[in-house]
Formats: structure tokens, sequence, C-alpha cells
């Protein structure tokens, strides 16, 4: 029977799904695997469902023309953690899992819009400690958000799903910057450039896909042209945005603030960081929803299943 190695604990529907179609090994560890592990998954397990974390590099395929891995399953969106190119030239197929997770992450960039915006977190550690006085008429001013302009650096989509949500739920304009020219059937305007994109915007959120040619896109050149008073959302991968450049804007007081759900070298999260009153931190909960990750872990075994069973793959990544 087909062996598939789960690389972490999944949501109890996904497991008694995947294991109606195949022989099943759940790693019941919430580690990332190791380098060596990777190896040598490849040579115990047809196929694989690893997740965030796991970094199946260059390094990992090297030796693997040949083994008896053929397809790597991922479980989300992004796989800038998988070197596509190497596990093609070795014969193993990369799928993800795209449209499960559009509506939960962007609900989240709205979230994290708001709370930054007016100062939801700085409000909550307040009552916390015991320090809140009472309501008075100029406490903890922060910033309406309806009827401001957004700027969405990213317009795939999870991109159009926040421009949707914020054009028509909070009557906001709607700038976005892509790579290409990109159409939309809802009112937005594309600017040719981040730094243009950034210096019009009362929230700039980030939506682009991780990997090289994003690393550090938000960084102190695009830090310098935003507005004293915009916000600064990330919801994408967490070294699309130079943290240490943020720091110093955000502790010099050069922006509103910022509200941040990925970060660059995760778990670690920069004590400088987390000292900050003016940034909203979440432990990476974009798509922490329980039907949501059991959407992602079905899509994930739909892979898996169409893979083995001869069928054109749902989801391939390119």
């Amino acid at each position: 029977m087909t062996r598939i190695l789960i690389t972490r604990p999944m949501p109890a529907r996904v497991i008694e799904v995947a294991r109606a179609h195949f022989e099943v090994e759940v790693r019941e560890d919430n580690t990332p695997l190791k380098t060596g592990q990777m190896k040598g998954a490849l040579v115990l397990y047809d196929g694989i469902l690893p997740t965030l974390g796991d970094m199946f590099s260059a390094e990992v395929f090297a030796e693997a023309e040949g083994s008896r891995c053929r397809i790597l399953a991922n479980f989300g969106v992004g796989y800038n953690h998988i070197d596509v190119a190497a596990a093609r030239a070795v014969g193993i197929a990369v799928t993800n899992t795209p449209g499960a997770v559009t509506d939960a992450t962007a609900d989240i960039a709205l979230m994290l819009m708001l709370m930054s915006a007016r100062r939801a977190g700085e409000g909550e550690r307040l009552l916390r400690a015991g320090r809140w006085m009472g309501w008075n008429p100029t406490q903890m001013l922060g910033l309406h958000m309806t009827g401001k302009t957004v700027g969405i650096v990213g317009m795939g989509r999870i991109g159009q799903a926040i421009a949707r949500r914020c054009h028509f739920g909070f009557g906001m304009e709607v700038l976005y910057h892509n790579r290409s020219a990109k159409p939309v059937d809802f009112p937005a305007r594309q600017v040719e450039s981040v730094a243009a994109l950034a210096a019009a915007a009362d929230f700039l959120v980030v939506a682009v896909p991780g990997g090289a040619g994003t690393r550090g896109l938000i960084g102190a050149e695009v830090l310098a042209v935003m507005r004293p008073s915009a916000h600064l959302v990330n919801i994408a991968r967490g070294d699309v945005v130079d943290e240490t450049a943020l720091i110093a804007a955000l502790s010099e007081g050069r922006i509103a603030g910022a509200g941040l759900d990925v970060y660059e070298r995760e778990p670690e999260v920069p004590e400088a960081l987390r000292a900050l009153e003016n940034v909203t931190l979440l432990p990476h909960l974009g798509t922490a929803a329980l039907e949501v990750r059991e959407a992602m872990g079905l899509m994930a075994v739909a892979n898996l299943r169409a893979f083995f069973a001869g069928e054109a793959l749902p989801n391939p990544v390119e």
C-alpha cells in the first residue's frame, strides 16, 4: 500500500480521510523536520505531506534521484520552504493548497488593520495591567479606517479578497502594486511601484508570495516614504519585511503602527519588536480556524490521491 508521511499533527478529519486511501504515518511533533529526517523520508515514503518550516532545500534533494518519494503535497499555499526546481529535477512533484486559505488570511489582514489603527492590543494590555482609569474624550485616539486608502502589495487571490473587504466593507479607496498588469472586477487602481504605493496609502498591506524575489521587498526605502499616520500590515511571509528597518521606523515614530502575523525567523520575534506598543503581533494565525485547516489538509490529501491514481493534479506548483 502507498506509504505517506504527514509531518505534523493534523485535524482528526484530515487523518481519517488520508488513512482511507493510504498507509499513513503521522509525526507527532510540531517542530520542523531536520535535514536528515527529510532525506530519510524521501527514501521511506511514497509521498510526503509537509508544511511551513520543513525546509526541503536543494541539499535535501541532492541525492534523491530515483528515491521512493514521488510527491510533496504541501499543507499551505506558500511553498518557499521547498526548492521546487530541485524537487522537479529528481522527478518529485510539488502541490499546494491555494483556495482554502484565501478568505481566512484576508480576514486576519483586516483584523490587523483594525487592531493597529484603533490601538486594540495596546488598549487590552492597559486594561489587563489594571491601569485603565475610565473613559475620556482623548483616550487612546487612533486612526478611523473607514474611507481611508489601502495599498495592497500583491494582487493575487488573497490580495483581491483583502481589497474587496476594504472597498465594499469600509468604503476604502483601493490602490495596488503587482509585478504584472492585474485587472480586477471592482474599483481599484494599479500603481507603478511599491514606493509609490507606500507614499499614497494609509494602510500598506503585504500579500505577496515568499521567496528570493520578494525577500526584503519592504525595506528602509519603502518605509521612509510612508506617511507618519500610516500602518503596515504583513500577512505574507516574514522575510518580505526588513524587521530591523521596521523596528527603527516604529520606534522613531516615522510610521504610526504595524500589524504582523509573520516574522523573519519564526518563531523568534525580536525583543525590540515585542517591546513596542505601536505594533500588533500575532503568532501566525492566518489560517487558524478548524474548518480552514481541515480544508487545507483535505486539499493536500486530494492532491496525493490524484497523483497516485494517475490523474491530473488539482493544485500543481509549476
